[in-house]
């Protein structure tokens, strides 16, 4: 018996490229997830710029909560991309779901009140793009000759 089921890439039809980006998108979410969870402030001042105040242990905790579920995210999405491949899609389009939302916030309905915006705002727009690109290429599948 082993921790994990036989890999299934074999039944993926998508292209491989869109497979790729997943791993490239999984890489990029856990290195921002072990600063979240590893750095002394989270991140949240050297990087982000915000300014703590009286509520640093607040703004601290919150960094390293969503730096968690960055790494177990991104996790899943390497795992995916490496040995389960026929999920591609579903993980693509909770990127898409996820960065989109992200976007959202971050530029619309709550912008940082100093305008200073962290790298993930700029990032995530972006990547939204990039996922339905390679969504669409994942359902498509590949052209055999």
């Amino acid at each position: 018996m082993s921790f994990l089921p036989p890999s299934t890439n074999a039944e993926y039809r998508g292209t491989g490229a869109s497979a790729w980006f997943l791993t490239f998108a999984a890489v990029m979410t856990l290195v921002p997830g072990m600063i979240h969870s590893f750095l002394p402030d989270g991140g949240a001042g050297v990087i982000a710029g915000l300014d703590m105040g009286d509520r640093r242990d607040l703004v601290i905790g919150l960094f390293r909560w969503e730096g968690s579920t960055q790494i177990a995210m991104g996790i899943a999405m390497l795992v995916v991309s490496l040995r389960y491949r026929p999920l591609t899609p579903l993980f693509l389009a909770l990127i898409v779901v996820e960065r989109g939302l992200m976007s959202l916030h971050g530029w619309i309905l709550s912008p940082p009140i100093t305008g200073h915006h962290p790298p993930a705002h700029y990032a995530s727009p972006v990547t939204v793009v990039l996922a339905l690109l390679f969504l669409a290429l994942s359902l498509r599948g590949r052209r055999v000759a």
